[in-house]
């Protein structure tokens, strides 16, 4: 069936066959399979979502979509197959959308700032003076008003490459604050708590809800949120030695957006400096006092999701 709405329409018709409403088991909800959960989920159906096959399974019978289909039943049906996906059709999805479209924004503008730096570097002693004590506003509206004149000599096209570069980061930069209004409004919308909470910005908040998604009720605890952001330690005990280790898995960017949080609560809320104060004497580094101080913003910030507008409502 092809991956399209009527390959969709096809696969429900079939289905009703059975006489019995089926769980769909859905590989890459995230991604290639978000059109199929949609489409399933819209009509009703549960849909659950399953991991890539097992490494051993497919360097032992191979790889197509017979024996991927096989994998992802046989997950549903062994139990190991349980999380409900991301719905992605209301605005935590728009939230997503943006919120990549912006980082896109962001990296481009920082790559074309460093090619006029590197431009300058190389550019005729004259020009060069001129601009590099600027500072980057300074900088870049300054190559921005440039007039290269004809292309007869080193120092000309100089001239047009700044210019030409400096434009293209005022449009980034216009793009962007456009995007963070959007971005803005969004998230006051689905969440307004989230984002009255300290430390938690735009970004950090576009970041968070995208990581649970528009159904977060599909978390069944705070260590589920934890886990998901990867701040939860992790058993690495053996014999009679008992210790955890770091979590270097989960949703890496809502894992940075908890750090960031951390860092400006140490920096500026009073309650949480006490608390640094009160580690470092029990002997805590200052890593492992960041890494306490994660999981239990992200204890609170999944009470925040949970206790939503959007949440309550579905709850009802």
């Amino acid at each position: 069936m092809p991956a399209t709405r009527c390959g969709y329409d096809q696969l429900i018709a079939w289905t009703e066959q059975f006489g019995y409403a089926p769980v769909f088991a859905v590989e890459g909800t995230g991604s290639f399979g978000a059109g199929l959960c949609r489409e399933l989920l819209d009509a009703g159906f549960p849909v659950v979502e399953v991991n890539r096959p097992d490494r051993s399974t497919r360097r032992r019978l191979g790889k197509d979509d017979a024996i991927d289909a096989e994998a992802a039943a046989r997950a549903w049906i062994a139990g190991s197959a349980t999380v409900a996906p991301k719905s992605g059709s209301e605005r935590v999805e728009m939230i997503r959308m943006l919120k990549c479209t912006k980082d896109s924004a962001t990296e481009s503008r920082t790559r074309v700032i460093n090619q006029i730096k590197a431009i300058l570097v190389t550019a005729p002693a004259a020009l060069r003076e001129r601009l590099e004590p600027l500072h980057r506003g300074a900088l870049i509206r300054a190559c921005a008003a440039l007039r290269p004149g004809l292309l007869d000599a080193p120092v000309a096209a100089a001239k047009r490459a700044l210019r030409t570069l400096a434009r293209r980061v005022q449009a980034l930069e216009a793009e962007i604050a456009e995007l963070r209004d959007d971005l803005d409004q969004l998230t006051q919308a689905v969440c307004p708590a989230l984002r009255q909470t300290f430390g938690v910005g735009v970004d950090n908040a576009a970041t968070l809800l995208t990581a649970t998604g528009d159904n977060p009720e599909r978390l069944r605890s705070d260590a589920s949120f934890a886990a998901l952001c990867g701040v939860n330690p992790l058993p690495a005990s053996s014999g009679k030695t008992h210790r955890h280790r770091l979590n270097r898995g989960g949703n890496r960017q809502a894992n940075a957006a908890l750090h960031r949080i951390a860092v400006v609560r140490l920096r500026w809320d009073e309650q949480t400096q006490a608390y640094a104060e009160r580690r470092t004497e029990e002997g805590l580094s200052k890593a492992e006092i960041l890494r306490c101080l994660k999981r239990f913003i992200a204890r609170e910030v999944f009470r925040i999701l949970m206790g939503s507008p959007a949440v309550r409502l579905k709850k009802a």
